[in-house]
């Protein structure tokens, strides 16, 4: 298993997978171990997988001070990583609370950014944020699944503020678009996987500063990068709409809504899934080529 060394000196770990051009795979959760991603619906077939396991999480170390746990602190083992690698750009892959991450690494480091893929991503880093309504908004498409009624209570108190470890465990269907058995295996590894100390410092206080990070993605209007947005049809977090006010912040930006989906569309379609993203990373950007 291959590793790096952090600025803190924080051992970092990352696994390698595929063959082609290498894609940097950022994990959300927040704070969950990489191994959640898998080979991305196949996408692996196509490009070299390089999942970086964040800090205190996987097989990376745990660091010394909790406090470098928020998100705008793990921007630097980000670079670290790209430093090792000996990649000059990288093509980089963010899911769900990594969105906040890889948002601030781009506007850190845009010229080492070749092009970014939000998959189902949080953009709290721009000052977007998935509100109550919008996770019930999703909820109501998804009245007609047999687990609906059950389900629907502990969805709510889960939002809430409120919900018990068993109220996780019965309103995970609402993150599939597909509550099948491959679903069922990926929803049961989640606690496992999952740092929660880690977790409540991510997005702690200060680690986002929204008018400073929209005013630098603005001023990339020279930008040779390019970004994906792609969002799951039944997904609330984010609902397609608001995926689409988040493109609207890119210099150059392509948005995709996956029929079906939920927060985790590499497991409810996996071709799909990989089209999508391997299309728009085979892309020449605007301009060139």
């Amino acid at each position: 298993m291959p590793s790096f060394t952090a600025s803190d000196g924080t051992e970092l770990a990352y696994h390698l997978d595929g063959e082609g051009e290498p894609l940097l795979c950022l994990p959300g959760g927040p704070m969950r171990a990489s191994a959640y991603l898998g080979d991305l619906g196949g996408l692996a077939r196509r490009r070299r997988l390089i999942r970086l396991d964040l800090r205190g999480t996987g097989d990376s170390g745990v660091p010394e001070d909790p406090a470098t746990y928020r998100c705008d602190r793990q921007v630097a083992d980000v670079e670290a990583l790209r430093v090792h690698l000996g990649l000059e750009r990288v093509d980089l892959l963010a899911h769900s609370a990594a969105g906040d991450l890889a948002l601030l690494y781009t506007a850190r480091y845009p010229r080492r950014v070749r092009s970014l893929a939000l998959i189902t991503a949080r953009a709290r880093a721009l000052g977007v944020d998935f509100t109550v309504e919008h996770r019930l908004e999703a909820a109501a498409l998804r009245k007609g699944e047999p687990w609906f009624e059950a389900a629907l209570g502990a969805y709510e108190r889960t939002w809430a503020g409120t919900a018990s470890d068993a109220d996780y465990d019965t309103a995970a269907p609402f993150f599939y678009g597909r509550w099948d058995e491959a679903a069922r295996a990926h929803a049961a590894a989640d606690a496992e996987q999952s740092n929660e100390e880690a977790a409540s410092l991510y997005a702690s206080s200060g680690a986002f500063t929204p008018d400073a990070t929209r005013t630098a993605l603005a001023a990339l209007a020279g930008w040779e990068g390019r970004a994906l947005l792609l969002a799951g049809e039944v997904d609330s977090g984010p609902l397609p709409r608001v995926a689409a006010d988040i493109a609207g912040l890119f210099p150059v930006a392509r948005m995709t809504v996956q029929p079906g989906a939920g927060h985790f569309p590499w497991i409810d379609d996996p071709d799909f899934f990989s089209d999508a993203v391997e299309g728009f990373l085979a892309e020449e950007p605007a301009g060139r080529g």
